[in-house]
């Protein structure tokens, strides 16, 4: 681990970004130019005496995990991160790999959306982050661990609640949707991928996923329109945006719903009462 390296790189990405470039707004009496610490502290879902200490270089190593997190905090590009990874003592992520470092571009258009759920997933259906609107809308993702971080997963191995979001007569057209863009995954990353392990745990454990795999329909799933069950406010229709980073590992889904409709009011009672109850609101 080179703490020097380290906490000077920290600074110095901390202070090439401004609070409109993470989404926070700018505020006042700002004495010097850059994220404050508690801000990147914030982002990054650490204590600020934590990240104080890696910028004063008096901190023991920080976890792989913590590391993700510093870096989707200040947006760094897959170059940065690799290199603030090898500064704190751990090797550079495997970019083959489906990643959870979320792409700057991505990050910075989701930054810019708060009136309308949007979150950014992997080819694979994790959430890496998610804004509160789509929390509200879905539930929060980012609980799940394993294989259940997998959307394509949950779909055939808990389809209880998974399946509850969508139509009944929506669901066998998702289901082959899920599995086709599996394929897409499977096909660039191979075998012994994560996309790998993810075909073989469902092999084995739903028919309805081995079936419609042998099928070798190959497609992303995401369609121009859709129908949300939400359990409160019910049906949502909404249109779907997706915006793809450049090797297609990762993209940006936007849903909106049409001017002036009852989706629309959906929406913005939504953005009002958030991931609250509704049966307890006043």
């Amino acid at each position: 681990m080179d703490r020097a390296a380290l906490a000077d790189f920290l600074r110095r990405r901390r202070g090439s970004l401004q609070p409109g470039d993470v989404g926070l707004p700018a505020g006042t009496r700002r004495r010097a130019p850059g994220l404050r610490r508690e801000e990147v502290a914030q982002l990054a879902a650490m204590s600020v005496d934590y990240y104080t200490r890696l910028e004063q270089q008096r901190s023991p190593q920080p976890s792989e995990q913590m590391l993700a997190s510093l870096a989707r905090a200040l947006r760094l590009s897959d170059d940065e991160r690799d290199y603030l990874f090898r500064m704190a003592g751990h090797s550079a992520p495997d970019r083959t790999a489906a990643s959870a470092h979320i792409s700057p571009a991505l990050q910075r258009v989701l930054d810019r959306l708060d009136d309308t759920p949007a979150l950014v997933l992997t080819n694979l259906g994790e959430t890496l982050v998610q804004n509160e609107l789509a929390a509200a809308l879905i539930g929060d993702r980012s609980a799940f661990t394993g294989l259940d971080r997998s959307e394509i997963y949950r779909w055939f191995m808990h389809p209880e609640t998974e399946r509850s979001r969508y139509p009944t007569d929506d669901h066998a057209r998702q289901s082959r949707a899920q599995v086709a863009s599996l394929r897409v995954a499977y096909g660039a990353a191979g075998t012994t991928s994560r996309a790998g392990e993810l075909v073989r745990a469902l092999q084995s454990a739903s028919r309805e996923f081995a079936e419609i795999w042998d099928r070798h329909e190959v497609a992303r799933r995401f369609e121009d329109h859709k129908t949300l069950i939400h359990p409160e406010l019910g049906a949502i229709e909404l249109d779907c945006q997706v915006l793809f980073t450049e090797d297609q590992s990762q993209c940006l889904l936007v849903l909106t719903a049409a001017p002036r409709s009852e989706s629309a009011e959906k929406l913005a009672l939504l953005g009002v009462l958030g991931t609250q109850a509704f049966s307890q609101s006043p």
